[in-house]
């Protein structure tokens, strides 16, 4: 259990703590000089029945605002502290606020130097509180009426919050803890504290340190004060860490991650539940989360999501919540709910997209998230298990539920799989009539003419899942349609007896080929369109033609190369081969054109190694 406090400054909070579990949580010398909570302090309050209480003190002075606002996440209830002297004061106010753009924790009410006034002016201090926390969604607040000094009330309240029982660990999510402080022990080494958010970590465990992304083991770990060797979201956890690390590389806002994630978030998409209108359509704040801050731009894009650009990358994940300030850090504008980790830059503001970011903001369950999301494009498991910080057995069932197609190390919907799948037969069959002398077509080229939007490794996917079920096939790296098969009539047959050994290692026209044949063009031409399809021969421009083994040794030419890092140029070609440098350019052109290779410049790349092999 992890109990935050709240209210203005000098309203007694610390000195509250002390009387309730007899540790004074001001730790720094400048706070015991001036009598005033600067930075997050701790106290723990072990139990009869072997629980530790956690309680963070904040800061309650504004400037320290953002101190207050990273000690307040991952909390289970919060004891908002008012003077009975002042009664509610702006910090009151705006803690209470805070609170609830953070989640609206269970909140409980401690009412301080109750021996300073009378009964007429504690019951005056009561309703004020009352009603302002019903009016910011906390029905049937307890309110305790204490003083630090006599010890009035401060049994009463340490009862209450004995009973206090925090909700149920939830299982199935990757640890995660937001580092707020580290520091260096004699004999131990490194120590790095903070609130888990989610999941649990033992002694042994290997971490990541984001934005350093560094591993670290964890020697031994404290959780609420006590030596544990397993310790679990909801819990204040101390961990003493190993690694390639030192203290000073180390910041507030750092986080511990059971996996690896290089990169944090940049641009994403939240919900915002907005305290005071936006001066303009898109400006500038200061973004809270967990233990961070950062600054960026918050751009509006419908009435209730906007786009955040941050100007250095924050380690989100989804329904993550965020504190948004203006500008200055002066005024609390209201707070965000994540929905998409990372947005597009272009066409954001598409009615399509824009529906579709409103059906991820209102999925209350990892089930309806992950529906939501395939409606829209392929989703990456690793993507997904980060995103909603799932754990393998729980990522796991979390498919199970949704059944959607995988795709290697993509999931897709059903509907749209099949949806792609035919587009992709369509472009076949129209490929089929616009190219009947070409045998069939490149998975990749197949690929860029049906769905040149989408992501080629999802794309592939579906090509090769389609070929397993045997709706296409191929030859050589050549796709095909099942019922393309050409074949020549008797005729055809007879005449390529005749014509077949005239190739030999020098391309031939079809004027040529009729000519030395004394055949019509016409006849020649659609007999070398059929053979083209069987395979014999292959076209590297229109009417001119190659042996099909000999285009196959100048593909292997090129795999070598670029085997070996390199890439291809007509005049590197055209050594190569000891012929023309007109020839080589229109093999290459051709290479480019069926999807073999690509160019840039005047280097042709391998692009789709299997075309041209006999063994694919």
């Amino acid at each position: 259990m992890i109990i935050a406090t709240a209210g203005h400054v000098d309203h007694g909070k610390t000195s509250l703590l002390q009387a309730l579990t007899g540790v004074d949580a001001d730790r720094l010398p400048e706070e015991k000089r001036r009598g005033m909570t600067i930075d997050l302090g701790y106290a723990y309050w072990p139990q009869p029945d072997g629980r530790v209480i956690g309680f963070i003190d904040v800061p309650g002075h504004e400037k320290f605002l953002a101190n207050m606002l990273s000690g307040i996440g991952g909390i289970h209830h919060a004891l908002l502290v008012v003077a009975c002297d002042d009664g509610v004061m702006p910090q009151t106010r705006e803690h209470l606020l805070l609170l609830t753009l953070a989640g609206q924790p269970p909140l409980s009410v401690a009412l301080t130097k109750a021996d300073r006034v009378d009964a007429v002016r504690i019951a005056e201090v009561q309703q004020q509180v009352a009603e302002l926390t019903r009016q910011l969604g906390w029905s049937a607040v307890p309110q305790f009426v204490t003083s630090s000094t006599t010890q009035q009330g401060v049994e009463a309240l340490r009862q209450h919050l004995s009973n206090l029982r925090e909700p149920e660990f939830e299982t199935g999510r990757r640890f995660r803890l937001a580092i707020d402080r580290a520091f260096t022990l004699k004999g131990s080494g490194l120590v790095v504290t903070g609130t888990a958010l989610a999941g649990e970590v033992t002694v042994g465990d290997t971490l990541w340190l984001s934005r350093l992304n560094l591993p670290v083991r964890v020697r031994s770990l404290h959780a609420q004060n006590q030596s544990v060797t397993r310790a679990q979201a909801g819990e204040r956890i101390a961990l003493n860490i190993v690694g390639d690390v030192e203290k000073a590389q180390i910041a507030r806002g750092d986080w511990l991650l059971a996996q690896p994630q290089p990169q944090g978030t940049q641009r994403s998409i939240v919900a915002l539940r907005l305290l005071h209108p936006l001066k303009n359509a898109s400006q500038p704040v200061h973004l809270h989360h967990a233990a961070s801050h950062a600054t960026g731009r918050l751009t509006l894009l419908a009435d209730n999501l906007a786009e955040l650009v941050l100007n250095e990358p924050l380690w989100l994940a989804e329904n993550d919540q965020l504190i948004i300030r203006d500008s200055n850090a002066q005024q609390t504008l209201g707070g965000g709910r994540v929905v998409l980790l990372n947005n597009k830059k272009r066409g954001k503001r598409q009615p399509d997209y824009l529906n579709w970011l409103q059906q991820l903001a209102a999925a209350e369950s990892d089930e309806a998230s992950l529906q939501a999301h395939l409606t829209h494009h392929p989703t990456e498991l690793a993507e997904l298990a980060w995103a909603r910080q799932l754990n393998d057995e729980a990522l796991h069932v979390l498919v199970g539920k949704v059944a959607p197609v995988r795709l290697g190390s993509a999931l897709m919907a059903a509907e749209q799989a099949a949806a792609w799948q035919l587009r992709l037969l369509e472009a076949l069959a129209a490929f089929h009539q616009q190219h009947p002398e070409v045998p069939g077509i490149g998975r990749d080229r197949l690929r860029r003419v049906a769905l040149p939007h989408q992501p080629p490794e999802q794309v592939i996917a579906l090509i090769d899942q389609l070929l397993s079920q045997g709706h296409l096939q191929h030859q050589h790296g050549w796709l095909h349609l099942p019922d393309f098969e050409p074949r020549f009539n008797p005729q055809e047959e007879a005449l390529w007896q005749q014509v077949g050994p005239l190739f030999s290692d020098q391309p031939l026209w079809v004027r040529d080929i009729a000519t030395a044949s004394q055949q019509d063009e016409e006849t020649i031409r659609s007999l070398l369109l059929t053979a083209a399809r069987l395979g014999h021969i292959t076209a590297i421009v229109r009417d001119r033609y190659y042996r099909s083994d000999q285009i196959q040794i100048f593909a292997d030419l090129i795999r070598q190369r670029a085997a070996n890092g390199g890439s291809t140029s007509a005049a590197d070609f055209r050594n190569q081969l000891g012929t023309g440098r007109k020839i080589a350019v229109q093999i290459l052109e051709f290479f480019d054109r069926s999807g073999f290779t690509r160019r840039r410049g005047n280097d042709h790349l391998l692009r789709d190694a299997r075309l041209f092999d006999t063994s694919a």
